[in-house]
């Protein structure tokens, strides 16, 4: 795992240039692991943006995933579903082409993490979990298994599209 002060982070991209900020971003998250009500609090959201922009994965993504994983892994209480979410992500934008090849330097620890993703549902099984914990935990196991496609299903689902397979309207 790439440490969070190597300079090779200066080297790294994400959607928004330079990734010397995800250090900072990562230690705000380890320092503050718990669950957010706002979408848009912060470290999570600049997270999101930077690593997951619109879908897109960024060498700084496959660099951070390690990180994510261990910091969840170890928080004892309840698990913010974005743990388990932007990896995944990130993993369904690497094997769908929307992600840069991953840097042989990143790829033992980037390949560890996203096969440690069920590991993690494990570990914080006995929570309560929302719809929205229950799919990340289901997509994050989809994609630490090779399966993408159900990934990325699972990760598209909402209420709407739940009530329209449930009622018989998608064929």
């Amino acid at each position: 795992m790439l440490a969070l002060d190597d300079p090779l982070w200066g080297s790294l991209q994400h959607a928004y240039g330079d990734a010397r900020d995800v250090p900072v971003l990562l230690r705000a998250l380890a320092a503050s692991p718990e669950p957010q009500e706002d979408p848009e609090a912060e470290p999570w959201f600049s997270l999101w943006s930077s690593l997951c922009h619109q879908g897109d994965a960024h060498t700084a993504s496959y660099a951070a995933v390690p990180h994510l994983v261990e910091i969840g892994g170890q928080f004892a209480g309840q698990l913010d579903f974005n743990f388990l979410l932007l990896p995944t992500a990130i993993e369904v934008a690497r094997r769908t082409g929307r992600g840069p090849a991953l840097p042989a330097v990143l790829g033992d620890a980037y390949l560890g993490a996203i096969a440690r993703l069920p590991d993690l549902v494990s570990i914080h099984r006995h929570e309560p979990w929302d719809q929205a914990m229950l799919l990340s935990a289901a997509a994050a196991q989809a994609v630490a298994k090779g399966h993408i496609d159900v990934a990325e299903a699972l990760m598209n689902l909402d209420d709407d599209w739940i009530g329209r397979i449930n009622r018989g309207e998608v064929e």
